[in-house]
């Protein structure tokens, strides 16, 4: 069962940790009304490197305990033998299933298209082409290379559950699938568990497509909102094509959720989509909607009053945006941290406001 009343903080590198530290603002009990406690670990490149990524299983296994996790951007460094990525250790340690990335419409800013309704990518956050067994045969012209991929129906069941359930609670269709007519007995799996979904969420709509068509069809389906069960990989690359097409990623957060057996919740931690923006930091002017969005999404998950709290943060957040208060990178002329006391501003009226109702 969540720790309600905490959130395990993972502090990053970059303009990452400064964008982190804005959202946080935004969780001050006199924000939201709300006392959270947060435990953090400091999840930069030289705080890894000095521990050899110990502060990173040690971090997964607090988020574990608590529940839920709001980590910065890190830097994941190019040099083999290094300490590489923080996110497959936290995936694989905090039993992670689903990775879901939702793109949706800023107000005031063109999607491209005509893309309106929500999408949802909820693809798996383990196995499939990342962690494949690779090697090569051969010389010269005769060399050969291979891989093994690996997916389990367990985590196909995780996906397409989850997708199912995220389209009930936002009125989406669930859409688009896995290659399965090429790859019957791989890529088949997902699809099975698609079907079996579909059946037991009847009043749910399900259009299934091979992977190609749901690319291809995506801007055709502009006007429905969207849930798509994907492979990792194809996930992966879905996701970078789809929160694009709202004409900015500005409005995504990223979630990894691992599951009870009933495939409620058991873990979630919540990110920005976008990386370390280095060249921003320090200046003031990156946009903190994404990390905001993301403590947002984690309030979604704890108890009361936190919970009317998320609502308001997004709420404030596009309402801001609608009003004109925006960063550069949005056509505007606030900075980092006056658009945080914008939206700051907004959801304490609107808390204020709601409590009187």
């Amino acid at each position: 069962m969540r720790d309600e009343s905490t959130i395990v903080v993972l502090e990053g590198d970059q303009t990452g940790q400064e964008l982190l530290d804005e959202a946080l603002r935004m969780l001050a009990p006199d924000v939201i009304g709300a006392e959270l406690e947060l435990v953090r670990f400091d999840l930069s490149l030289e705080s890894r490197r000095a521990s050899q990524n110990g502060v990173v299983y040690e971090a997964a296994a607090a988020i574990r305990a608590h529940g839920l996790g709001l980590k910065a951007a890190t830097v994941t460094p190019e040099e083999r033998g290094d300490v590489g990525s923080p996110n497959r250790i936290l995936r694989e340690e905090i039993g992670g299933k689903v990775i879901v990335r939702t793109g949706r419409r800023i107000p005031g800013v063109a999607p491209l298209g005509g893309v309106h309704a929500p999408i949802s990518i909820v693809r798996m956050a383990v196995g499939d082409a990342y962690g494949a067994h690779e090697w090569r045969e051969g010389e010269g012209d005769e060399e050969v290379a291979f891989r093994t991929e690996r997916i389990e129906r367990r985590i196909c069941r995780a996906v397409s559950e989850f997708a199912f359930r995220q389209a009930e609670r936002t009125g989406a269709k669930v859409f688009g699938g896995p290659k399965y007519t090429v790859s019957p007995t791989y890529e088949g799996m997902l699809k099975e568990e698609m079907d079996a979904a579909a059946e037991r969420h009847p009043e749910v709509g399900y259009e299934p497509q091979l992977i190609d068509a749901t690319f291809a069809l995506l801007l055709s389906s502009a006007g429905d909102p969207l849930v798509i069960p994907a492979l990792n990989r194809d996930g992966d690359i879905l996701s970078d094509l789809v929160l694009p097409l709202f004409g900015s990623i500005a409005g995504s957060e990223s979630l990894l959720v691992a599951f009870e057996a009933d495939f409620e919740p058991a873990a979630i931690m919540a990110e920005a989509a976008h990386g370390t923006a280095p060249s921003l930091q320090g200046k003031n002017v990156a946009n903190p909607m994404a990390m905001i969005l993301a403590g947002a999404a984690l309030l979604a998950h704890a108890g009361e009053p936190a919970q009317q709290s998320g609502r308001a943060i997004r709420e404030a957040c596009l309402e801001a945006v609608a009003s004109g208060a925006r960063t550069a990178d949005l056509g505007g002329d606030l900075g980092t941290t006056e658009f945080t006391d914008e939206v700051i501003s907004r959801v304490r009226a609107k808390l204020e406001v709601w409590a009187t109702l």
